[in-house]
């Protein structure tokens, strides 16, 4: 079958590449979304539309090789794709309010005017990429103001680490986009919601040695093969696959 295709091949574990301490307290992946799986495989008339929302910088807007934007192969709507093979009845609307060029604090200041106004079931925040410039310490307080406001309104929430920036040493850990990403997975842990490692899986092609430029259409932007990567972490989380 196609989609256990996607989600056997090249999966990486979903737990940070620094932070394995912290993994025991970040959500389990087979129980978190119980209840948005649940609504997903019902039928017409007991079931209800659900909403992914993709909030973020250019990456999960679509951005490729700026400024060329392709919409259809970034990962929010290849997880839809990839959903809807797996629950053909439900009504399910990939959202993206990500704004390219963006970083967390920006994000943070329209996020409950432009993203929870969306209603999502589950929310996705993918700001670690764009946040070097802003330093770790502002960039936590606007995760943190992010992540708890979903909280407030019983949105599920899962963090996703930086895809890769091409002029950084992905093997460096003392990088600033690794540290970033690790600030990633100690938030996850806090507050006890989802994460997508995806700067671990793209660290782990390179030390298998695959070279990533493979997976990308400029230095900071993936390509839909880097895109897929993404999706097939996060769709672990929406799909049984055992």
């Amino acid at each position: 079958m196609k989609l256990k295709l996607i989600l056997l091949a090249g999966i990486m574990p979903i737990c940070c590449f620094l932070c394995s301490p912290l993994c025991s307290q970040i959500a389990e992946r087979e129980t978190y979304l119980n209840d948005t799986k649940a609504e997903l495989m019902k039928k017409w008339p007991q079931n209800r539309t659900v909403n992914l929302v993709f909030h973020g910088h250019s990456v999960p807007s679509g951005y490729f090789r700026t400024p060329d934007v392709r919409t259809l192969q970034s990962y929010p709507h290849l997880v839809l794709e990839a959903v809807k093979e797996a629950y053909p009845y439900a009504v399910v609307n990939a959202i993206v309010t990500a704004v390219g060029g963006e970083n967390a604090e920006r994000g943070a200041e329209r996020f409950c005017r432009e993203v929870l106004t969306h209603r999502p079931d589950v929310l996705f925040i993918d700001y670690a990429l764009n946040d070097r410039g802003t330093g770790l310490e502002r960039a936590r307080t606007a995760w943190e103001k992010m992540i708890e406001a979903a909280l407030n309104d019983s949105v599920k929430v899962i963090l996703l680490t930086a895809t890769p920036d091409t002029s950084v040493n992905i093997l460096d850990y003392q990088s600033s986009l690794a540290l970033h990403s690790q600030q990633v997975c100690e938030l996850a842990a806090k507050y006890h919601i989802g994460l997508v490692d995806s700067y671990a899986a793209f660290r782990k092609k390179k030390e298998n040695g695959e070279d990533i430029v493979d997976y990308m259409s400029q230095i900071n932007h993936p390509n839909k093969k880097g895109h897929r990567l993404v999706c097939d972490m996060i769709v672990r989380w929406l799909i049984n696959d055992n």
